[in-house]
């Protein structure tokens, strides 16, 4: 592993030299946004499968939160059908500023695949720097093995032990000032929030390492601090959260997820609330 991100001209590099060629996985996806497949069949980066965020890379809504980790059995024959094999390298692309491309990148690292990178830019990135676009797909079968556990998780009886929680929604969401999707508006109590859109650099890429390592040093999240497990970060879903996972791992923190995140934590009334 070379870090968690690849430039455009880095991918389109590998793609002319083919040695080693990656999987690319097209993860175009944004909530009220033009449908993923829609803009994949218009073109895509070339011999990239297309992947469903809420069929192949979530389990269907319920105690867990609106998007819980998919079933092993399912997320593995998801990554075949798209060509995924655990001898190449993979990157993952989306249209959503990595949120959703981060899903894909956090689920295959924690299933065990040990070289995924997310397109830093995205689809936009490769389109400005002159990557080729195309229209066919033409994937073979992969064989992928997915072995859960590589990366750090928390799940909601562990939350409130976690030294340094990171809220990775917009602040208003945090603070509990208006609340579009989930029933209920405000945070879990303790956590710090660094709003994802932090995370990224005017032109739309992350930002670099020491900047980011500033930003989450101001709320207590440091490399120390992730070396002895002490960070963790959550979102509304579990979905965007990833992107301050991603961020962190730039910055050389190693943050768990908590997949619930929010709409799970909410579930159970007897957890608290807290706003402001």
């Amino acid at each position: 592993m070379t870090g968690p991100l690849i430039s455009a001209s880095e991918l389109a590099t590998l793609l002319a030299s083919g040695s080693p060629r990656p999987t690319v996985l097209d993860v175009r996806y944004r909530m009220g946004g033009p449908s993923g497949p829609d803009e994949f069949a218009a073109g895509h980066v070339p011999g990239a499968a297309y992947v469903d965020m809420d069929s192949e890379l979530a389990a269907p809504p319920g105690p867990g939160g609106r998007h819980p980790l998919p079933d092993v059995a399912v997320f593995e024959a998801a990554m075949r059908r798209a060509g995924v094999s655990g001898s190449r390298p993979v990157v993952v692309y989306d249209d959503w500023a990595a949120h959703a491309a981060g899903r894909a990148w956090w689920l295959l690292r924690f299933h065990g695949h040990p070289d995924v990178r997310v397109l830093d830019g995205g689809w936009a990135a490769w389109v400005a720097e002159g990557g080729e676009v195309s229209a066919g797909s033409t994937t073979e079968v992969g064989d992928f093995v997915a072995r859960p556990g590589h990366l750090p998780m928390v799940e909601a009886d562990g939350v409130p032990r976690v030294a340094v929680l990171v809220d990775a929604r917009a602040a208003e969401r945090y603070r509990g000032e208006t609340e579009p999707i989930d029933p209920v508006a405000g945070h879990i109590p303790g956590a710090v929030n660094v709003p994802t859109a932090s995370n990224l650099a005017p032109d739309g890429r992350f930002r670099p390492a020491e900047e980011l390592r500033e930003l989450y040093a101001a709320v207590g999240a440091t490399p120390e601090a992730g070396e002895r497990g002490e960070v963790a970060a959550y979102c509304g879903s579990g979905v965007t959260a990833v992107h301050d996972i991603i961020a962190m791992e730039v910055a050389g923190i190693r943050a768990a997820l908590y997949p619930g995140s929010w709409s799970g934590w909410i579930t159970d009334p007897d957890r608290p609330v807290e706003t402001g």
